[in-house]
């Protein structure tokens, strides 16, 4: 019995999953059309009817590969607006931590490969994608500060916080990673208990936005002085 023909449209779909791990895997440059066509059952034909070049279907699975995880994992936590702001902080850093120890998460892999052996190609679009989240954090990072402080005191603050949720975890990712890119047989997960480090991270990084709300407050003081 003849198997049902795969529709465009899934042909695509697990051209970019199969793609996002190639990549992730080998990088752009050790990457092949034919690897990446073999892993996902689908001829060269199709991967150019599709994508057009092998620089194009990179752009495209790590863009996939990124909504993949964010619809997994969503930039907020899963914590309503209406939540206390330290609550909606805690929520956003656990979710970049999810992120960052799923092994499914091939856009970081793939990150980490531009970022060993760089082709330019992904610069643009990562901004793009992460722009939002990273606005969200000033967000929540202005409402802790308040009104008066400066744009560099928020960006200063969003870096702390960025380079604790991203440092270890991402560490700890590549030493469990084989020489392939994947997890190896038997791997435990990154980090199990990662709410133990998100409470820490956020407050951690709470008590230092207080430290320099304090110290806008005295600056505030003794202009007035």
């Amino acid at each position: 019995m003849r198997k049902p023909r795969v529709d465009g449209q899934e042909t695509r779909q697990q051209l970019l999953r199969s793609a996002s791990e190639v990549f992730g895997a080998h990088g752009f440059r050790g990457a092949t059309i034919a690897a990446i066509c073999r892993k996902a059952g689908a001829n060269t034909a199709a991967a150019n009817y599709h994508f057009g070049d092998k620089e194009r279907l990179y752009v495209e699975s790590w863009r996939f590969a990124f909504e993949q995880s964010l619809r997994t994992y969503p930039p907020d936590g899963g914590v309503p607006d209406d939540s206390p702001v330290e609550a909606r902080l805690k929520g956003r850093i656990l979710a970049i931590m999810r992120r960052v120890i799923d092994p499914r998460s091939h856009a970081l892999d793939i990150v980490y490969k531009e970022t060993a052996n760089p082709t330019g190609l992904l610069a643009g679009v990562i901004q793009k994608a992460l722009a939002p989240i990273f606005n969200g954090f000033t967000v929540i990072i202005r409402e802790l500060l308040g009104p008066e402080a400066t744009e560099q005191q928020v960006l200063l603050c969003l870096m702390s916080i960025r380079t604790q949720c991203f440092g270890p975890l991402m560490r700890e990712r590549r030493r469990k990673m084989d020489s392939q890119g994947h997890l190896s047989p038997g791997q435990e997960p990154v980090m199990e208990d990662v709410e133990t480090l998100a409470d820490h991270v956020t407050n951690f990084s709470l008590a230092g936005i207080r430290a320099v709300k304090q110290q806008i407050e005295c600056q505030r003081r003794a202009g007035r002085a």
